[in-house]
């Protein structure tokens, strides 16, 4: 028995661990080799014994499966045992396949091998979907709008309430009429406080867009989702302005089409369209918004009569409508604004309601915002409606109960939606070439204080399209130039790109270089004057990306033969300067007159390829035809033009104009140019070259 100090092993056994170890190389480098170890451990420790085990293939003692514990103990273990858990498993593998039994009672899932579970990634918008399709399902249960408000706020994702928007109303329309009811109560109470305008009209518009699916399982989706755009539109959540521009955006023939001449035609044109749009649906169990609209111009009424603040504070309270308190503010400011002697009394109460917390700083807004929208048809009942409404704004921020941050967020909404307006008319106009049609257009956006912001998105869009787009872009410049826009707005809008030149430049690489170009084409086409340029110059910084593009304008402007390389510099365009075209126009016109073919003069004018320039034809083709007794032969060239569609009604209707404007100057060469004028307008209307409304009188583009 070995001693105390030499441990739990015998001197054989030492020796035999040695050996081991010394082995431990050729193990780990072949870890698949068969090996016969010598005995490690004797199964029974006795001097006089002389059994034992023969090892395979070899001599000697060997005892395998067995351990001795730290008492001295020898232990019988598992066969081909790896250890359990928590130990390094076995030291040599053989390649034979182990099984793990779960009944054994030494089993330990440690030892199970790993397996890979397959995860969902989900992304924010998903989610968002999900809980917002538990919020619409608990509001149509409990129709509690604070809740469903407080719940969407909670999601911290306002990029996607368009999204709730098209989910809410897509899930009424296949519910009954008090789900229909709460959906529409609930959008009016969400508006502006928690959704956007912009996001209330992206939900309608992918409805639309959606509505062929719709239509799939809602049999009458047409008529039910017409009746909540109308709905809408008399709740003043979209603007009637939404029917126009949606059509535009989708196809001719698709039912989101359907549904807004459905909309516009059943509902919105219809006498009291309001009242019976309003109680269409009739299943709220809630004040309906017609009835909460006729309570507070009720409660106003009393108040403007009796000037009791708290009387009408206690009315506005007992509504129980916290959510719609912006129409108590809007038809108060209305009430103020057709009447001037109740202006003080509408802002004493105003200033009560907000000092008392009755009307949040939110619906505040709102209610000023609402009546800042519908300006324009209150004018017209009201002619100083915008300059008394201008004049209340600053009072009520000096006084405290307007939030400051309302003139910024108005001007913002409305530069957003000029933007978005402008993006339209600019696709559209790239795809008709139709410049009266984009001046009439742009005209009835009617925010001329914006039109540098226009230059700036058509030059940016041309920029990253084709020559032809570019080309396009410099003649409706200057088309603007002469009917339209001041030289301010063009050099302001200039600026503008100048001033994001460093931020153009990472989507279109040679910007710096185009946008001279359009620079200079300006300067040659007398938009701009050269001295617009050294002007745009000193508003830049010198050493900046904007003033570099200046300066290699002015050096392209002042190169010899300037205009006619710059009139070409998009290679799509015609290349012609104002004047040559003129002048071939001229000589074309007169080689048909002396004998020429129809054809041949169709062909000449399609083959100056400026059909935006059409209307110089028209013009010369009627001086023309005054100058001479027989006017038959040019009346059938303009004719053959239009038939073949080679100038359009609205290049006919300019050049009509432009001899209607110079008449003074013929009828010293032409005495009975008047006379001439009004039966070529007559013979015009007859075969359709003009619009009946068209006179000799006015009416030009």
């Amino acid at each position: 028995m070995a001693s105390p100090k030499e441990g739990f092993l015998t001197e054989e056994q030492r020796e035999v661990l040695k050996l081991a170890a010394q082995s431990a190389d050729v193990l780990s480098s072949s870890p698949r080799s068969q090996f016969v170890l010598g005995s490690l451990l004797p199964e029974h420790h006795n001097n006089n014994s002389k059994g034992g085990r023969a090892a395979a293939g070899g001599g000697g003692n060997v005892v395998r499966h067995v351990r001795r514990s730290h008492s001295g103990k020898l232990v019988r273990v598992k066969k081909d045992g790896a250890g359990g858990k928590g130990t390094w498993g076995k030291l040599l593998d053989t390649g034979v396949d182990g099984h793990l039994d779960r009944n054994d009672p030494n089993y330990d899932s440690g030892e199970e091998p790993y397996e890979l579970v397959g995860a969902t990634v989900s992304s924010p918008l998903v989610d968002y979907k999900k809980a917002v399709a538990t919020i619409i399902d608990e509001y149509f249960t409990t129709g509690d709008v604070d809740l469903a408000s407080s719940d969407l706020c909670d999601l911290g994702l306002d990029e996607y309430h368009h999204y709730f928007v098209k989910k809410l109303i897509s899930v009424a329309m296949d519910r009954h009429d008090k789900e229909k009811e709460m959906a529409s109560v609930l959008l009016s109470a969400l508006y502006a406080d928690v959704i956007t305008a912009g996001q209330i009209s992206h939900g309608f518009l992918m409805l639309l867009e959606s509505s062929e699916d719709l239509a799939v399982d809602i049999l009458d989706a047409v008529d039910v989702l017409a009746l909540f755009i109308a709905r809408a539109v008399v709740d003043d959540i979209i603007p009637p302005a939404f029917l126009g521009r949606a059509k535009k955006l989708l196809p001719v023939d698709s039912k989101g089409v359907q549904v807004l001449e459905t909309a516009e035609k059943s509902y919105l044109s219809a006498p009291h369209h309001a009242e019976l749009v309003e109680r269409k649906w009739g299943g709220s169990t809630q004040l309906t918004v017609e009835e909460a609209k006729k309570k507070i111009s009720d409660l106003l009424r009393e108040y403007l009569e009796s000037g009791d603040t708290g009387e009408a504070c206690r009315c506005i309270r007992e509504l129980g409508v916290p959510f719609f308190h912006h129409e108590v503010v809007k038809r108060a400011l209305t009430f103020a604004v057709e009447t001037r002697s109740s202006q003080s009394l509408v802002f004493k109460l105003l200033k009560e309601t907000a000092d008392e917390g009755l009307v949040s700083s939110s619906q505040m807004s709102k209610g000023f915002a609402r009546l800042s929208e519908s300006l324009d048809d209150l004018t017209l009942d009201i002619p100083s409606a915008k300059v008394v409404f201008d004049r209340l704004v600053p009072e009520a921020i000096s006084e405290g109960w307007l939030d400051p941050s309302f003139r910024s967020s108005v001007e913002d909404e409305k530069r957003r939606q000029f933007k978005e307006e402008a993006v339209t008319i600019i696709h559209e106009y790239f795809l008709s070439d139709d410049v009266p049609e984009l001046i009439r257009s742009l005209e009835d956006l009617g925010s001329p204080e914006y039109y540098p912001l226009f230059i700036k998105k058509l030059i940016t869009l041309a920029m990253d399209r084709k020559n032809r787009e570019k080309e396009m872009a410099s003649v409706l410049l200057s088309a603007l130039g002469m009917e339209l826009l001041s030289a301010d707005d063009v050099a302001d809008g200039f600026v503008l790109l100048l001033e994001s030149a460093e931020d153009t430049a990472l989507d279109v690489l040679d910007a710096s270089d185009e946008l001279a170009l359009f620079l200079a084409r300006a300067v040659v086409d007398d938009v701009l004057s050269p001295l617009s340029l050294d002007e745009m110059a000193a508003r830049l910084p010198p050493d900046g990306s904007g003033g570099k593009t200046v300066r290699l304008a002015r050096t392209l402007v002042s190169a010899r033969h300037a205009g006619e390389r710059l009139l070409r510099c998009w290679g799509g365009g015609t290349g012609w300067a104002v004047e040559d075209a003129k002048d071939k126009i001229a000589k074309l016109l007169e080689e048909f007159e002396s004998g020429g073919d129809v054809g041949e003069a169709c062909r000449c004018i399609r083959d100056l390829g400026m059909p935006f320039f059409n209307h110089e034809v028209v013009k010369k083709a009627l001086v023309m035809a005054m100058e001479k007794k027989n006017d038959g032969h040019i009346l059938h060239l303009l004719q053959e033009c239009f038939g073949e569609g080679l100038i359009t009604i609205n290049q006919f209707t300019k050049g009509f104009s432009r001899v209607r404007d110079g008449l003074d100057d013929l009828a010293l060469d032409i005495p009975d140019a008047r006379e001439k004028l009004e039966s070529y307008i007559e013979h015009a209307k007859i075969n359709g070259w003009l619009l009946p409304s068209f006179s000799t009188a006015g009416g030009s583009i």
